[in-house]
């Protein structure tokens, strides 16, 4: 039986560009990603998603637009990731590095998706889009995809 860990990720996109953290330790160390981490007791996901943004780049944001919801499962684990996305098309402050992260603006068509996780090759276009997408993946490891199930959904 696997336990549900709730998460945030949150992705700053500019028209031509999307900023990404080099992320520096802990789980995903060496990747670049998005910013976000754990909801803690009390907190909604939203004010989790904005907390961390902040804690990790140093950016607040007005708006928040939540854009997908995916699922993941380590062989071997007993903990179901439960990855809430957003994506921010406005912020305020400049990207400033943190303990856990190193931001770094991206264009958008040198996404470096071999330094990130290998399910971000398959969801990050619909992202880009502004689609909305339910995912489900399960890794064998860190950089092993057994299987996944990827869905452009109308809402969340």
């Amino acid at each position: 039986m696997l336990t549900s860990k709730l998460l945030t990720l949150v992705m700053v996109v500019e028209p031509h560009r999307v900023l990404l953290g080099m992320k520096k330790r802990g789980f995903g160390a060496g990747r670049w990603n998005g910013f976000g981490g754990k909801v803690q007791p009390g907190e909604t996901i939203e004010k989790a998603a904005r907390r961390e943004l902040e804690e990790e780049s140093g950016l607040t944001v007005d708006a928040l637009e939540k854009v997908g919801n995916i699922k993941f499962e380590f062989v071997g684990e007993t903990e179901l990731m439960d990855v809430h996305v957003f994506r921010a098309d406005g912020y305020n402050g400049e990207p400033t590095e943190s303990d856990e992260m190193r931001p770094q603006w991206f264009e958008k068509d040198q996404i470096p998706f071999s330094q990130m996780w290998p399910d971000d090759i398959m969801w990050f276009p619909l992202l880009l889009q502004n689609k909305k997408f339910l995912g489900y993946f399960k890794f064998q490891g860190h950089d092993v995809i057994l299987s996944h199930k990827l869905e452009e959904v109308e809402a969340l």
